[in-house]
């Protein structure tokens, strides 16, 4: 297994790491995910620590709190082997202090993480979503006081808007505190808004990508194709409605390139899938989920091997899209390219 550092952090990450959204299967999202317990999950650690994956994604609001439970249950007597990453900052209830990122409520989170997870510190903590509500002063401050006790070793956020992020780096900066380290992020071969903004801010600023949905939300696994539709058990039926959203045409093309490239390298659609994001500037790791073993095992196999610059160049050109303003003239017109050759 390859490591690779977190951002600009010193903390060295294995470049496939486990979310385990599959444990527990509470709820209609989840339990379409999975519905691993403490059993299988253990089956499911054993495989990735063996392959060298030592990184474990985690969050609050994944089954209510049942897959922080699970997972802490299933690395006991191991814990100074795994990295745990977690999230908090959804809705775990209806109270005005059940959600966001004020002071109060990052403190109570993360004593209550600590106490599923059954650990004395959370390796990486990340905001699951920007709030607001909370002054970034306060939300730096909190965070640092956490790293200071010990308790949380890095910070991060996930599914951040790019001059939120960039505030808090000033803020932090500028105050002398810990700043963000990571940016989990939806990326994928049909899904690339991520390299607009966030990845240009990602490599100025020293955050890492940790890749969540790296198979477009399952769309990516080689079960679906032009004369394939979604198949009978996928979980797609219960949980597009959540997914990011791709145009069918754009979807098979897609396909079409994964399956051509899979063909030549007797490779799978996702093992492809997953091998170009390991080849993307800023990607520290990319998060596989897994209900079994078989498609753990699948997903291993993207690593040790690379693509050619040849194929990465045809994944490249049948996923591209034109992105939206003001990117849009950076590809379209010849001034505007020579002024920022890197956005092109």
């Amino acid at each position: 297994m390859e490591y690779r550092q977190l951002g600009a952090s010193g903390l060295r990450v294995p470049v496939l790491s486990f979310g385990t959204g599959t444990f527990g299967g509470r709820g209609p999202l989840f339990s379409a995910w999975g519905q691993s317990d403490a059993r299988d999950a253990r089956r499911l650690i054993d495989i990735c620590l063996d392959a060298g994956v030592t990184l474990f994604d985690t969050a609050d609001v994944y089954s209510n709190g049942a897959s922080e439970e699970i997972l802490g249950d299933a690395i006991k007597g191991r814990r100074d082997a795994v990295l745990i990453s977690t999230k908090t900052g959804l809705p775990m209830g209806d109270g005005p202090s059940d959600w966001g990122a004020s002071r109060a409520r990052l403190i109570r989170a993360v004593e209550d993480a600590l106490r599923r997870l059954v650990t004395d510190h959370i390796d990486i903590l990340q905001l699951h979503a920007f709030d607001a509500s909370t002054p970034v002063d306060e939300l730096m401050e909190t965070l640092a006081g956490l790293i200071a006790a010990g308790k949380v070793r890095y910070a991060g956020v996930s599914n951040y808007p790019g001059w939120q992020l960039m505030k808090a780096q000033a803020s932090a900066s500028q105050h002398g505190l810990p700043r963000f380290v990571a940016h989990q992020v939806y990326y994928s071969l049909i899904g690339r808004a991520y390299e607009d903004d966030l990845m240009p801010l990602g490599a100025d600023q020293g955050i890492g990508a940790l890749v969540w949905s790296p198979l477009g939300w399952g769309r990516l696994t080689g079960k679906i194709g032009r004369d394939r539709p979604i198949p009978e058990g996928s979980r797609l039926h219960e949980t597009e409605q959540f997914a990011p959203p791709v145009a069918q045409e754009h979807l098979y093309r897609v396909i079409d390139a994964i399956e051509t490239i899979a063909a030549e390298t007797s490779k799978t659609v996702p093992q492809v899938a997953i091998n170009w994001l390991l080849q993307r500037p800023t990607v520290s790791s990319v998060i596989i989920g897994a209900r079994n073993e078989e498609q753990l095992r699948d997903n291993l196999g993207a690593t040790g091997w690379s693509l050619t610059p040849a194929q990465i160049a045809a994944l490249d050109a049948a996923s591209d899209v034109l992105p939206p303003y003001p990117h849009t003239p950076y590809r379209q017109q010849e001034g505007f390219a020579r002024l920022n050759p890197a956005l092109v």
